[in-house]
């Protein structure tokens, strides 16, 4: 089956913040992050449903080498990526 995928503008604001994040620790490593993310993203994009869930109808896949997870909501034949966070941080704050 191929799905579409949607990313939500709060999910590219994560990844934009993450990418900034590690940019400003080494020159490359932002977009080392970005690849793994761009990796995370094409493995739910071939099998949605590989991935626990987390709440609800919300799955996560946790992005290799960083210490972020995506998560997302499959309804029928449709991706979205609702949020991509550090998985280490309280999530209150």
């Amino acid at each position: 089956m191929i799905y579409q995928l949607i990313i939500s503008p709060e999910a590219e604001l994560d990844i934009q913040d993450g990418f900034e994040w590690y940019e400003q620790r080494s020159s490359g490593l932002g977009s080392e992050f970005v690849r793994a993310v761009d990796s995370s993203l094409a493995l739910i994009g071939r099998n949605p449903l590989a991935y626990p869930q987390v709440y609800r109808q919300v799955r996560r896949v946790l992005i290799r080498r960083f210490p972020y997870g995506m998560m997302y909501i499959l309804e029928q034949d449709v991706i979205t990526i609702i949020a991509c966070f550090h998985v280490k941080r309280d999530p209150k704050q």
